[in-house]
């Protein structure tokens, strides 16, 4: 799969099929995950692959009521738990680069399982510390987010983006970018 299909196709799945994925797919995910660029090559990412029924009921408590992607958390037959350690980057200019470093592995890890034929669903609206107890991660590591996986029951049509001269200038604010 050329990776702008892979992009094309990506879509947050929040419905799953029950069926399992196999350990070496999901080897193959996190090996991509893996390299990602990161601060000064810091690479302050860690990934939790959770099966278990208990600690997936354990992380989806978690979430709040509303979060739409809270069944999912239950239902999908692997859930991704993405830490990262801020020690392990830097801040620069009040920026924290562990969010930018963690969100490119989970990027590399998300293209990843559409090439295998996998959904995924970024869920950041979850309890950082409820996640931690969950998997017994040790104190500081941040919980960026966690992503179901499995087989999508169904793929969503594509939502709305906004064009590229909305988004895109050509050498300053507000100068139209040729398209």
């Amino acid at each position: 799969m050329e990776l702008k299909e892979a992009i094309l196709q990506r879509r947050s799945i929040r419905k799953y099929q029950p069926d399992p994925v196999p350990q070496e797919k999901v080897l193959r995910l996190i090996e991509a995950a893996r390299l990602a660029p990161s601060w000064a090559n810091k690479q302050c990412w860690r990934f939790v692959i959770v099966r278990d029924e208990k600690r997936k009921k354990m992380i989806a408590a978690g979430a709040p009521s509303d979060n739409p992607g809270k069944k999912a958390l239950l239902e999908a037959p692997v859930l991704v738990v993405l830490l990262a350690d801020p020690k392990a980057s830097a801040v620069y200019e009040g920026k924290q680069y562990y969010m930018l470093d963690a969100g490119l592995a989970m990027e590399h890890f998300v293209l990843a399982a559409v090439e295998e034929g996998l959904g995924t669903c970024w869920i950041a609206y979850i309890s950082g510390e409820t996640v931690r107890e969950a998997v017994g991660a040790p104190e500081g590591l941040e919980v960026i987010a966690v992503s179901p996986l499995g087989c999508p029951q169904r793929i969503p049509s594509p939502r709305p983006r906004l064009q590229l001269n909305e988004i895109a200038f050509s050498e300053e604010w507000g100068r139209s970018l040729e398209v």
